[in-house]
């Protein structure tokens, strides 16, 4: 199935990726990105997601660090 992850860590891009039906949140985050969970905002579809919420075809998942590196 194809989901539409944004990435907003860094330069940020997003692009259509390819994931595997049954997908959760928990285990695209561990595949993408490096760090704490709890140091990013998680949303699909705009809203907030769980850890074991299941990726559904088409969804919009948006991964933004709660902190700016160098700001205070």
């Amino acid at each position: 199935m194809h989901i539409l992850y944004i990435n907003n860590s860094g330069s940020g891009f997003a692009d259509r990726i390819e994931v595997a039906d049954g997908l959760t949140v928990r285990t695209l985050f561990e595949q993408k990105m490096s760090g704490k969970p709890a140091d990013y905002l998680i949303r699909v579809n705009r809203q907030p997601a769980s850890a074991d919420q299941v990726l559904q075809e088409g969804d919009r998942v948006s991964i933004t660090p709660t902190k700016i590196e160098g700001a205070h």
